[in-house]
């Protein structure tokens, strides 16, 4: 069989410096990997392969000496073991997610369950250049969510409550940022919005239930990690609800998609043609 070598590539096989053999990425979701799928990874791996894997930045797996005569068997082998090949080229590429909070103490948000929805809704959609996202449940931020093209974060507005403060100062001493300040005279615990980073520090101190907690989503935008390195920026308040979340994401898709050029990653169009606009169609989204 002949096959289209850049065909290949966006469905995970990747050339190898040795003639007829690719590396082959699988489609990973948040990392998440069952046992009997692992079975098969190593099965795939000592029959078709070398015996190993690499484990990439992304929380995926591939595995290398895949050859060219092999590939069809090697697809049914995956099918058969619940695994598909990944994405590469100029689309949405693999969704990483830390644990968050199905299993993380720290963690605010269902990163996993989002991943998952996100991949289902957007994995594999052609774009004028590859596209990364990445989820992470606080901010702790273990998944970087800023080196993405999109990030988002488990974020958590702490909203005092008056008449359950005994006024202990647990929450102005533990919070990093020197968000908080006690007014002793007025009786009254300040929350300065503009220092806060949402991390919800406050909320864990208290043994009283003065802090009522608001969870939603920093999202962040441009971020890029490899030739270029540039941190994503984040100008949009805390998104609340799964439902607008994901109006937001649309609109930065479906924005590239029309301004991209092809090749162009998502922040160098946004430094070239300027992010006010861009700013303004995310902020209409957020208010509609």
């Amino acid at each position: 069989m002949a096959y289209d070598y850049k065909e290949l590539k966006a469905h995970g096989f990747m050339q190898q410096k040795q003639p007829g053999c690719f590396s082959m990425r699988l489609k990973s979701v948040g990392g998440k990997f069952t046992a009997a799928q692992l079975q098969t990874v190593q099965e795939v791996a000592e029959k078709f392969g070398e015996g190993y894997v690499h484990l990439t930045s992304r929380q995926g797996i591939e595995i290398p000496f895949i050859k060219e005569k092999d590939i069809e068997d090697v697809k049914k082998a995956l099918a058969a073991g619940g695994l598909a090949t990944g994405f590469c080229g100029a689309q949405v590429r693999t969704i990483t997610a830390c644990q968050g909070c199905a299993i993380c103490r720290s963690g605010l948000i269902d990163t996993s369950r989002l991943a998952e929805s996100f991949a289902e809704r957007y994995a594999g959609r052609s774009l004028p250049h590859k596209f990364k996202v990445g989820f992470t449940g606080c901010h702790n931020n273990c998944l970087k969510t800023e080196e993405n093209d999109i990030g988002v974060k488990g974020a958590v507005k702490p909203v005092w409550q008056q008449d359950s403060c005994k006024f202990c100062g647990a929450c102005v001493k533990i919070c990093p940022q020197g968000a908080l300040t006690m007014d002793r005279e007025n009786k009254k615990i300040v929350w300065n919005h503009r220092k806060c980073v949402y991390c919800g520090k406050c909320i864990k101190s208290c043994n009283f239930g003065a802090w009522e907690k608001k969870i939603g989503f920093a999202v962040s935008f441009g971020g890029l990690y490899g030739n270029r390195i540039a941190v994503g920026k984040k100008f949009t308040p805390i998104i609340y609800g799964e439902d607008k979340l994901y109006k937001t994401l649309d609109a930065a898709l479906d924005y590239f998609e029309q301004h991209g050029k092809k090749g162009e990653r998502f922040r160098n169009l946004l430094d070239r043609i300027g992010w006010e606009e861009f700013r303004q169609a995310i902020k209409k989204t957020i208010t509609e």
